[in-house]
């Protein structure tokens, strides 16, 4: 079986979300067969996350994620794209409610306001539906848990239904191996 192994170390935005998909179609093309997602992220835009969590589940590929250090916020949502999911003895997972962020001195009629508060709901929504379909809990459980702001170590996390294995070794020296990652600048993907 041809497998990739991609690093994905970044905040989640429009830039590290582009290069993912690129990477993932670039192999897909390739003709890889699965591809094993490494994540560490503080999470970002839940926008891109969910697009990254439908395009990996519905990629004609077989997906593993696993989690290297700390997998907060819509990166939990990501990491849920996993038919199988890994994480490394010594991680984390956080997962919270959404918040919305207005810049600057915004100026919001009341149409406005319910918009905002609408798709502030439905984006909830639509993660808690991604973790309790991913770990098989009733929906209002995660959605307390979200508001609860639930961190968990990767024990507690594949108690909690969200790993299936706990292990160190995340890939073979061999591997074909992409890192998409943050610098103080644009995101840059590496290929070894």
């Amino acid at each position: 079986m041809k497998e990739a192994y991609i690093s994905f170390m970044a905040q989640v935005t429009p830039q590290t979300a582009d290069e993912l998909l690129q990477v993932v179609v670039k192999k897909i093309q390739e003709k890889y067969e699965r591809i094993h997602l490494m994540i560490s992220s503080p999470g970002g835009t839940v926008f891109h996350g969910l697009s990254l969590y439908n395009f990996l589940k519905g990629a004609p590929v077989e997906v593993f994620t696993y989690n290297f250090g700390s997998v907060d916020s819509i990166g939990v949502v990501i990491f849920c794209a996993g038919s199988r999911r890994f994480s490394v003895p010594h991680a984390r997972f956080l997962i919270h409610s959404v918040a919305l962020t207005i810049s600057g001195n915004a100026r919001l009629d009341e149409k406005q306001i319910e918009e905002y508060l609408k798709s502030l709901r439905i984006d909830q929504h639509n993660i808690a539906r991604v973790i309790a379909d991913t770990i098989q809990k009733p929906l209002k459980e995660v959605e307390e848990a979200m508001n609860n702001r639930l961190t968990l170590n990767a024990e507690e996390a594949k108690a909690y239904g969200l790993v299936h294995q706990i292990k160190t070794q995340l890939f073979p020296i061999d591997a074909d191996l992409s890192v998409i990652r943050e610098i103080s600048g644009p995101t840059l993907q590496f290929p070894f």
